[in-house]
């Protein structure tokens, strides 16, 4: 039973490295990869925050060897990866706080280390210690949202549980609340207004309708947001 657990760990662990690379390119710009950070999150939930820097580090190292990427594959990825770990297991199972961990970890240690690394070992010039953190902040929110509403899907349905304990991990009720939720629809405004900005800058989007679509989007996200905290608070008074 122990040695077929880890075999199931494994084959997990190679999994979701094999996503990771091939799912990295979409989205990509340098400095932002969201499906990265999202597998960060996925397997620190479900492997725990060593595996998940081992998942990290390998996916880092492929994408450099075989796309050509810098070395922000590696400093854009393991500290988040881990801290996104120890972030769920200290919070006892907060998807929440799991995805706050990757977006300190990357956005602003794995951004900040990024400017020596890419200064003296990549010969990049005219940039500062603060360059990257927006692009990491960005990818960050994109990728972890995405993972949080996967995993909370997951835990909704009592599958989260069942894969955790699978694989021989620890296992935690989920503990997002309320604000949790209601944080996690805002981020889906902040994601739609940085993909279209994405894509605008991609593709040379000039028009102005695009600007307009972006901030209808991001406004009706945190609308639609306050309105469900009002409506859940409300209903939670009632009851």
């Amino acid at each position: 039973m122990k040695n077929s657990k880890k075999l199931l760990r494994l084959t997990v662990f190679a999994i979701l490295v094999a996503l990771g690379v091939v799912i990295s390119p979409i989205l990509r710009v340098e400095g932002m990869c969201p499906m990265a950070h999202f597998i960060n999150i996925i397997c620190s939930v479900l492997l725990g925050p060593w595996c998940s820097l081992l998942c990290a580090l390998t996916i880092g190292i492929i994408r450099m060897s075989l796309m050509g990427i810098p070395p922000i594959a590696l400093t854009g990825a393991i500290f988040g990866a881990f801290l996104s770990g120890v972030f769920y297991r200290i919070s006892k199972g907060n998807l929440l706080v799991a995805v706050l961990g990757e977006v300190f970890g990357t956005g602003i240690i794995g951004a900040v280390l990024s400017y020596p690394v890419m200064t003296m070992f990549w010969g990049k010039e005219g940039i500062s210690w603060v360059f990257y953190i927006p692009s990491f902040v960005c990818g960050t929110l994109i990728g972890g949202s995405i993972a949080f509403a996967f995993l909370k899907k997951l835990s909704n349905s009592g599958m989260l549980k069942k894969f955790q304990t699978a694989l021989a991990s620890r296992v935690y009720d989920d503990r997002t609340g309320l604000v949790g939720n209601t944080l996690a629809i805002a981020s889906g405004g902040v994601i739609c207004f940085t993909v279209i900005g994405v894509l605008k800058n991609m593709f040379s989007l000039s028009s102005a309708i695009w600007t307009y679509v972006s901030y209808i989007l991001l406004v009706g996200f945190l609308l639609g947001a306050v309105t469900c905290f009002v409506l859940k608070k409300a209903g939670n008074k009632n009851a």
